[in-house]
């Protein structure tokens, strides 16, 4: 893996204050905060941001399209994000989130008063996406949209449909907290894992420790990129080198593990500890379901 400088890095902590600020997008498309934290051949990870009434659309030179799965989680502020194709226009706000498959065009709106933050996962890898350059190859290859719609006109005067025949299939998906895939997970020490995303290039979801909680050794088939929304959090990487193998994260701070790398997660404090997640490709330690 590299930072967003380029500068080889291997598994572990991901501070933010050493992460490197890019920018994306220009005066037409609209400019980004782009703070990367994990660049592998394998998974994307990020944290975005815009200024109250900020966006992102798209111009010539930069295309918001690309052959990954995504998942959007809104750190803080109000997310309104739009596929100018089709039309649909879905609002997310502080701790939810929003995903969608490859090739699907998507504009982002800041709705709130304050700083909108969002937590960025896409896989396969695409790091070209990253740096502060126009085009990523993928996008440059797609013709710009004629036209651009923010309205699904078609609905009008039959909202909320009434029958199979007026429902389209959304390409943005709200994340349904009721539909989460809750697991227990470890055979000595137990910890509750949550779903929210799982395709066959990319899982991402929830893990919570209660205080003084730890979990079993742990190892997946992809590579893992995880970001710690609440409490601290210490990772134990027992194969690592001694400056390496035990790590402490904070709110907003970052851990990557490549793909077979064994680690433990420990809560040593007295408050609870939520941490998102995303491995690519696959979740489970053996690529075989």
């Amino acid at each position: 893996m590299t930072d967003a400088g380029g500068t080889p890095r291997g598994p572990g902590p991901v501070h933010r204050g050493d992460v490197t600020l890019k920018l994306w997008g220009d005066k037409t498309a609209g400019e980004v905060n782009d703070w990367i934290y994990v660049m592998s051949e394998r998974i994307v990870q990020m944290v975005f941001s815009m200024p109250p009434n900020g966006r992102f659309t798209q111009s010539d030179s930069w295309k918001p399209i690309y052959a990954a799965d995504e998942l959007y989680y809104v750190v803080d502020g109000t997310l309104v994000l739009a596929n100018p194709e089709t039309g649909e226009v879905v609002r997310a706000e502080k701790g939810e989130a929003l995903h969608f498959h490859q090739d699907t065009w998507h504009h982002g709106f800041n709705s709130g008063p304050g700083e909108l933050q969002i937590l960025e996962f896409f896989a396969p890898a695409s790091p070209q996406r990253t740096v502060a350059e126009s085009g990523d190859g993928y996008g440059d290859a797609k013709p710009p949209l004629a036209h651009w719609s923010y309205e699904r006109n078609a609905l009008a005067g039959r909202w909320p449909p009434d029958g199979d025949e007026h429902r389209t299939r959304p390409t943005i998906h709200k994340v349904d907290p009721l539909q989460t895939l809750w697991r227990v997970e470890g055979e000595q020490r137990r910890i509750l894992v949550g779903i929210m995303l799982s395709t066959p290039g990319l899982t991402a979801g929830r893990i919570e420790l209660l205080p003084g909680q730890s979990s079993d050794l742990r190892t997946h088939a992809g590579d893992l990129a995880l970001f710690v929304e609440h409490g601290m959090l210490n990772v134990l990487m027992p194969d690592a080198d001694t400056s390496t193998r035990w790590s402490e994260l904070h709110p907003a701070d970052g851990f990557y593990a490549p793909a077979g790398t064994p680690h433990r997660y420990f809560n040593q404090t007295g408050e609870p500890v939520s941490c998102l997640f995303a491995v690519a490709p696959s979740y489970l330690p053996s690529a075989t379901p």
